[in-house]
């Protein structure tokens, strides 16, 4: 696959394939990104972002737990600490922040990579949310909770059966 494979042209500068690789995957894949294109043609960067985090999650996170530490983790690349919020209230954890393009604009280019502002807010139950803690380290924030000594004994292993 080549460069030309990877940009969604449109209009009339889209490239008919030869007949000699013509593969009907790559030729419905096309259609299908200039079809949502032209749907989402009308939105600006952001106005458009708040749907696309909603829908597909940006950051994506990582949660894990143990029977002390309910731990989250988020991928962050090209980001620093100081361009992200934590946040916990009411029993949910706020991660919010913006992420700036690193070209202004001048010339013409492609890309594929996420700019703009986005919040993430992941539901918490049982945890001790005044001894949380947060680190960063290589465009991963990585966020500590400890399970609270009331959610610890809430938890009742059930025995699985075998037929």
């Amino acid at each position: 696959m080549g460069f030309r494979d990877l940009i969604p042209w449109s209009g009339k500068q889209e490239l008919a394939p030869a007949r000699d690789n013509f593969d009907p995957f790559l030729t419905l894949h096309r259609e299908m990104n200039r079809l949502f294109d032209d749907v989402f043609r009308g939105f600006g960067p952001t106005s458009l972002s708040p749907l696309m985090e909603g829908r597909f999650g940006w950051p994506k996170v990582e949660l894990s737990e143990t029977d002390k530490t309910l731990t989250v983790s988020a991928e962050l690349p090209g980001l620093s600490e100081k361009d992200v919020q934590v946040e916990i209230a009411n029993g949910v954890l706020t991660l919010r922040g913006e992420k700036k393009a690193e070209r202004n604009g001048e010339g013409r280019y492609f890309t594929e990579r996420y700019y703009g502002a986005f919040e993430r807010q992941i539901p918490l139950e049982g945890v001790e949310e005044d001894k949380a803690e947060a680190s960063f380290k290589n465009g991963v924030l990585t966020v500590s909770l400890p399970k609270s000594e009331k959610a610890r004994e809430g938890v009742k292993r059930i025995a699985i059966n075998t037929h």
